[in-house]
């Protein structure tokens, strides 16, 4: 809902057998966006992170949960869900 708020068309993206939960666009801009509960495991890790591997593109991807920990890697950011959620933009 805060990403249509923002203005952006909001779609689920395929890319081969992955899917990425929410792809964003708006006037040029995109980014995608993963959402799961917890990274508890390191199958849900390479799940979520995973789903990015197939995009070539250099618009921010980011998986988002509950974790406090930062476990952004490979130029995939992960965030807390509040601190997505009030992020002035995300780039």
């Amino acid at each position: 809902m805060e990403l249509l708020r923002r203005g952006y068309s909001v779609t689920v993206g395929k890319v081969f057998d992955k899917e990425i939960d929410f792809v964003c666009e708006d006037q040029g801009k995109k980014l995608y966006v993963q959402v799961s509960y917890l990274l508890a495991s390191e199958e849900t890790i390479q799940r979520e992170f995973g789903a990015f591997s197939s995009i070539r593109d250099n618009f921010p991807k980011y998986v988002v949960t509950m974790d406090e920990l930062d476990l952004s890697r490979d130029g995939i950011k992960h965030l807390n869900i509040r601190d997505f959620l009030l992020a002035e933009e995300w780039n």
